[in-house]
């Protein structure tokens, strides 16, 4: 069976960044003191791990190994943002990249393109993503409130949010340039799955 390599990058690059959020997690998780937040931690912090191991499988199921990723997602917001400094920026990036990732894998899912096995791990993370959406921005909110920091969490996720949208902008170009689409592209704006159609 021939393999697009093309794929081991694009399916070590979800790994990555699965993997980094995980790292992510485990600063949150050194910083955080609420017994509560500390299980939802942990268990968010399994989830991706799994998700890195689900994009680990799939790859070795290809017949390939994992490559390194120097320049995924995560590196690349990481040094735009800079050094996070207080829980409200840690939680706030979390939920930022954690909707990126829930946006890309629906994005991908959607094509008529994808096949069968990636179709299920892209299902099963999104549902995972949806959660840790969820209860992360429900923790921000409060920790803002404590603190009277509603104004200062709106800024920082929005700053956030536009550097989200440059880098992922950056990365949709080289995978255009790789693939001659991005995964991120409707269906219908992709000429090589439109002529397919």
């Amino acid at each position: 069976m021939s393999v697009d390599p093309r794929m081991i990058h694009l399916y070590s690059y979800y790994r990555d960044a699965e993997l980094r959020g995980a790292t992510l997690l485990l600063k949150l998780i050194m910083r955080v003191d609420d017994t509560e937040a500390q299980m939802k931690l942990s268990r968010h912090l399994a989830d991706e791990t799994r998700h890195a191991w689900l994009w680990t499988k799939k790859i070795a199921s290809m017949g390939a190994n994992p490559v390194r990723v120097e320049d995924g997602y995560q590196t690349r917001i990481g040094r735009q943002v800079g050094i996070p400094k207080t829980l409200i920026d840690l939680f706030a990036l979390t939920v930022v990249v954690e909707e990126r990732a829930q946006r890309r894998y629906i994005e991908h899912s959607r094509r008529p393109d994808c096949e069968p096995e990636t179709l299920t791990i892209l299902h099963e993370v999104t549902k995972d993503e949806r959660w840790h959406i969820g209860w992360i921005m429900d923790k921000l909110k409060e920790l803002a409130a404590q603190n009277g920091g509603e104004t200062k969490m709106l800024a920082t996720l929005e700053r956030y949010r536009e550097i989200d949208r440059r880098v992922v902008s950056e990365m949709i170009a080289k995978e255009r340039e790789a693939f001659g689409f991005s995964f991120s592209d409707a269906p219908d704006d992709d000429p090589v799955v439109a002529a397919a159609l």
